[in-house]
């Protein structure tokens, strides 16, 4: 990830994981490539700030709220706000970058001196040529390092663009694949297009995207139409190859400067590159002459390159961050940590295994099962069924035959049997199928009548709580009995560690074993 988090400032680069810049305010999207926008998507909540066309590619493919962008026009000067008093601002300005439509620099001014933030850019001369970057003194400079190599030597894209012209030439009787990422270099197809008179192919989502950037009218979805075609840059492999040589005749194009192994005859890399190559690069820094240079691309040492051009008369002084941006960033920092702890704590009392509930008063726990034997009376009324049974919260209610219930942490393990005998005395446990109905683990007391037994489930899964009652009636007496249960429904149990202790067959054993107690 190529993001950004400016020390001693509320403000962030292409930086995204908000769990880790809490105290900022200001995110700034330099541009729509997939590694400069890793943790944004739809469910971001925070104001983000880039240019008007990366405004709309980006509420296009992600999706974001639209009140949360904020376009700022290009090459004009913006003040925003670095505190909750207005007491404190940044000066921005968004610069042309030359690397896909949309993408910019950032030109920040504030307490904290001057930053430039290139993000990625293609280095033109006409950048240091007229406001803002002409005769300005660059503190700190963000620098897009992607090809800080001095063994690597890149043309320029007009004459990598008549390279791939050259080969389109030597092929006239083939088709033309061109492998690209989802956004760049459209300024290439438009080109080629122009030259060979010829309609550019390209899929409907690319279609739908160009037609929103507003491109030229050279694209077209329906592969009849011309014999260059675009496809996503992965697509480009050796079984891709052969397939599309058995049908036609066909030649592949990778416009990039990384380096790419090539496993088929037919496939061709040109040097074709949206960021700056190292010379250009060299003459950057040498006309900008910053203080310090930060590369963007963190995993690239190249800077010894860059030190003879920096301007060593501005020494580094220490920032000192405005009470009240110090008062916005500590108190986000401590929000962030006390909603985290609450986190914590409300995790920590989510029950485990099941709990008990009467059906006159919600939640309480029925009496122990030792202590029921206190009174024998109460086991006359004792009838000889227990019917399990399943309830919905509010207007939900399953029906037999209904959809499973999604597993949660709680192991769900269902059976498809309509109607069996729950055990009698004479049964043997071993006797019971591996597929059976899994039982909470618990032992119920018959004191009530009606007995309400809730899974831990429901503090996982919002939607639907999941309840099992147990109505218990019957008669004491010493013979023995028989009881079944109607057909049981998905239940969600213990945790899988705790299972294997209170699986179906210890809670039917420890029913038998109650019972029998009372040579029931």
């Amino acid at each position: 990830m190529n993001g950004t988090l400016l020390p001693n400032t509320p403000i962030a680069v292409d930086f995204w994981q908000i769990r880790k810049c809490s105290h900022i305010r200001l995110f700034f999207l330099s541009h729509m490539h997939s590694d400069h926008t890793i943790g944004l998507s739809s469910t971001w909540k925070n104001p983000l700030y880039c240019s008007p066309v990366t405004a709309k590619i980006l509420k296009h493919k992600l999706q974001v709220k639209s009140k949360l962008i904020n376009p700022l026009e290009v090459g004009v000067c913006h003040m925003l706000q670095l505190d909750d008093c207005g007491i404190e601002t940044v000066a921005v300005t968004l610069i042309d970058a030359n690397h896909c439509p949309g993408s910019v620099m950032f030109l920040f001014e504030g307490y904290f001196g001057t930053v430039l933030h290139t993000g990625d850019f293609r280095y033109d001369p006409s950048m240091l040529a007229y406001p803002p970057l002409r005769n300005l003194k660059i503190d700190f400079l963000y620098l897009d390092n992607t090809n800080c190599d001095p063994e690597q030597r890149l043309p320029s894209r007009q004459e990598a663009t008549a390279q791939i012209k050259e080969l389109i030439e030597k092929h006239p009787f083939h088709d033309i694949v061109i492998g690209l990422y989802s956004i760049g270099k459209e300024s290439l197809l438009v080109d080629l297009a122009k030259t060979f008179q010829c309609w550019i192919v390209v899929s409907p989502q690319r279609l739908e995207l160009l037609t929103l950037l507003e491109m030229e009218d050279v694209f077209s979805s329906s592969y009849e139409d011309g014999r260059i075609r675009v496809v996503e840059q992965s697509e480009v492999n050796y079984s891709n190859m052969v397939k599309w040589n058995s049908s036609h005749p066909t030649i592949a194009i990778l416009p990039t400067s990384r380096k790419v192994k090539v496993w088929h005859k037919d496939i061709h890399v040109v040097p074709y590159s949206d960021h700056s190559s190292y010379d250009e690069l060299i003459e950057f820094v040498s006309q900008l002459k910053p203080s310090s240079i930060i590369p963007v691309v963190k995993t690239k040492q190249c800077m010894s390159h860059f030190k003879p051009y920096l301007n060593s008369e501005r020494a580094a002084h220490a920032i000192k961050i405005p009470d009240s941006v110090k008062s916005y960033m500590k108190g986000q920092s401590v929000s962030s940590k006390v909603d985290n702890l609450k986190l914590k704590i409300l995790s920590s009392q989510i029950p485990r295994g099941v709990v008990f509930e009467s059906t006159e008063t919600n939640l309480q726990c029925v009496t122990n099962l030792d202590s029921m034997g206190e009174n024998l009376e109460t086991l006359m009324s004792i009838k000889q069924n227990i019917r399990v049974k399943e309830e919905f919260s509010m207007d939900h209610t399953l029906e037999c035959g209904a959809a499973p219930i999604p597993l949660t942490e709680s192991t769900v393990i269902g059976s498809d049997t309509e109607c069996y005998p729950l055990l009698s005395p004479a049964t043997n446990i071993s006797e019971i199928s591996s597929n059976e109905q899994e039982m909470p683990s618990a032992i119920v007391s018959p004191t009530d009548r009606n007995v309400t037994v809730i899974s831990d489930s429901s503090a996982l899964c919002e939607e639907r709580s999941q309840i099992i009652c147990l109505n218990v009636n019957g008669t004491l007496d010493h013979t023995p009995k028989t009881y079944s249960y109607t057909k049981t429904y998905r239940l969600s149990i213990l945790p899988c560690k705790k299972r294997k202790k209170l699986d179906s067959r210890n809670f039917y054993c420890q029913v038998e074993g109650y019972f029998k107690s009372f040579n029931i």
